[in-house]
């Protein structure tokens, strides 16, 4: 794990060194993180930070804003369309809440985020969440439960504000 981390602190400094009109090294460089190649469509603005960055997966047509930041030890996938607001937080893993137990180990699990999905300014997701196609995550919101598809989530921690739709 902290050989992963080093590799990821040195490939996102350099990543937060480039601008907005810097998009194609931006590509090269999360691709490099990630390894897998991102498609054209993907757009990042940095800074972005991460713990690994090779449990990350996003599909086409993401776009990640400022200031994220993806602790992906457990696994993080975010599909199609997905829009990522600044300052947002995924984080999968955590510690143990015994206070004997805090550093002996580190508890991981999934994020996935489905297609087309916003998630606002400030929003915090936690492992073991999955944001149903089509929602949105208001600003500020802490999900620690699934948000379902089509749906307005809100506050700390997130609860379902309404359904959403296009009629």
């Amino acid at each position: 794990m902290l050989a992963s981390v080093k590799r990821a602190m040195a490939i996102t400094a350099r990543l937060n060194r480039l601008t907005f009109n810097d998009a194609d090294e931006i590509r090269a460089l999360f691709s490099e993180l990630i390894g897998k190649q991102v498609d054209e469509s993907f757009l990042l603005i940095p800074p972005f930070y991460t713990t690994g960055g090779d449990e990350i997966r996003v599909g086409r047509n993401v776009f990640v804003n400022q200031n994220c930041t993806f602790y992906d030890l457990g696994g993080l996938n975010i599909a199609d369309d997905v829009l990522i607001g600044p300052n947002v937080s995924l984080i999968t893993s955590g510690h143990p809440i015994e206070p004997s137990q805090r550093r002996d180990f580190t508890i991981a699990k999934p994020i996935a985020i489905e297609r087309n999905v916003w998630i606002a300014t400030g929003a915090t997701v936690i492992g073991g969440v999955t944001v149903g196609e089509n929602s949105v995550v208001a600003s500020g919101s802490v999900v620690t439960k699934d948000v379902p598809a089509n749906t307005l989530v809100g506050g700390n921690p997130a609860r379902v504000i309404r359904s959403i739709g296009d009629g």
